[in-house]
């Protein structure tokens, strides 16, 4: 079984991804990767001496195309599930981007993005994105 944790913070050095809620005219950002048929939200790993913060802007755009968005954090979040990291707690920070532009094409792993205003049927990760996005709302950031 997959659990979900959210921490206020934790030692930055555990902080291994940056995952960022993101809305654009008041509809949620999701992305597809080229090799999957599912969605999910913007977000990956932390490169060696990267910050944070650093990290999720990096990974909006290369995941978006976002070039204009404002970015703030909401939490620390966890995942513990057997098939992960061989069943170890691995830590992340949520943020939430506001994004006002994207570049006209994507030149990275991801093959398209989408806006709507519900959660698509088919995430990359659905015992996980939607406790993110519903820990956000409770904290008011959406």
């Amino acid at each position: 079984m997959t659990e979900v944790k959210f921490y206020e913070n934790v030692d930055d050095k555990l902080l291994q991804f940056a995952v960022i809620i993101s809305k654009s005219q008041d509809k949620y950002v999701f992305c597809k990767h080229k090799n999957r048929d599912t969605w999910e939200v913007p977000g990956g790993h932390r490169e060696t001496g990267e910050n944070i913060t650093d990290t999720a802007r990096r990974e909006l755009y290369e995941e978006t195309g976002a070039l204009e968005f404002t970015l703030k954090p909401v939490c620390v979040y966890s995942v513990t599930a057997p098939g992960n990291f061989n069943g170890h707690e691995t830590f992340g920070m949520l943020f939430f981007a506001k994004i006002s532009r994207f570049e006209a094409k994507l030149y990275n792993e991801i093959e398209k993005i989408a806006l709507t205003d519900a959660l698509p049927d088919r995430l990359t990760y659905p015992d996980i994105q939607p406790r993110l996005i519903e820990e956000a709302k409770k904290r008011g950031c959406l």
